[in-house]
């Protein structure tokens, strides 16, 4: 039976909370993980884990259970109309009560993230498996799929294109914690990172990590990689009817590629899903420069890493 004390258990909420060195540590065990799953098989047997998802979710759920049966756990699904939010029990309550059952959750609300906060307060062990303002285990996956590229993400210089969510934001604080790592980011006027966010995030990396425009230039600075991701944020509408027009100019194509592309071709990132020609085209998404394909198959990485993480196991050091 699993048996970590309370004591050795954390929350993974955001990575604007870890240190540039817990995010390698984090990084490295997910990496690793990636490459050599069998040497992870039941390295957390006999631990409860409780997934409880209140929002559509394809891949991170799914690579939240495939990570949990490899590593030796036992999984409890709930959805939206299995938990008693849905009925007005708050979160805190919640994380209460889950906490006499579960020895680790991995929460998806679509919400605020001081709900998630609160459950945590009681339920240490938390996985934020994506907040309105966040998803740091996306980041991690795109962390893996960079190094399975370039050999390592240190001085790599990125663009992201479009809409600032949830996956932005992780980015952002990602690129903050990674040694020499710019971004680029580019997104409509109002769609953006707010001025006094931006600087924050700068003020903690102590040098300029993430910059921002609102337009895409002719001849933009050449990057390594190019991201984006939907227009529409777990599908919510804009308010705006003329927003397609907006956010038009953002939409990646090969020759948005060849643009940013320097001395050699950059590389197109997106989490998914994709609304295929309306961010991106399919020619990009399909391309051989498209890392895609690496990014889903690392959710699983990353989900492990998150795994042992928050409940005390994490081997990068073994």
């Amino acid at each position: 039976m699993f048996d970590v004390s309370e004591a050795c258990r954390t929350s993974l909420l955001s990575l604007s909370r870890l240190t540039t060195d817990e995010v390698a540590r984090v990084g490295e065990t997910a990496y690793r993980f990636g490459n050599s799953p069998k040497e992870f098989a039941d390295r957390l047997h006999g631990a409860r884990v409780g997934l409880l998802f209140t929002a559509p979710s394809t891949r991170t759920r799914s690579s939240f259970w495939n990570a949990a049966v490899t590593l030796g756990c036992h999984t409890l699904h709930l959805g939206s109309s299995e938990l008693q939010v849905s009925t007005g029990e708050s979160w805190g309550d919640t994380g209460a009560v889950l906490a006499h059952y579960v020895d680790a959750a991995v929460v998806r609300t679509n919400g605020p993230q001081d709900e998630l906060g609160r459950l945590a307060e009681s339920l240490p062990a938390t996985v934020n498996a994506l907040t309105y303002e966040e998803h740091p285990t996306q980041a991690i996956a795109d962390l893996c799929a960079l190094r399975d590229h370039f050999g390592g993400a240190e001085q790599l210089r990125l663009a992201y294109l479009g809409l600032v969510n949830n996956t932005a934001r992780s980015l952002a604080h990602l690129a903050c914690r990674v040694p020499g790592m710019r971004l680029d980011v580019y997104s409509p006027e109002g769609a953006g990172f707010p001025d006094e966010e931006l600087s924050e995030m700068n003020d903690v990396a102590g040098r300029e990590v993430v910059s921002q425009r609102h337009s895409v230039p002719d001849a933009p600075h050449p990057v390594d990689a190019l991201y984006t991701t939907r227009w529409q944020s777990m599908g919510v509408p804009h308010k705006d009817t003329d927003w397609r027009a907006r956010f038009a100019p953002f939409r990646v194509t090969k020759r948005t590629m060849e643009r940013f592309s320097g001395e050699a071709e950059a590389v197109f990132m997106h989490d998914l899903p994709a609304i295929r020609e309306q961010e991106a085209t399919s020619e990009v998404l399909d391309s051989p420069l498209s890392l895609v394909p690496r990014q889903a198959y690392h959710k699983t990485s990353a989900a492990a890493a998150a795994l042992l993480r928050v409940l005390g196991e994490d081997t990068a050091a073994r």
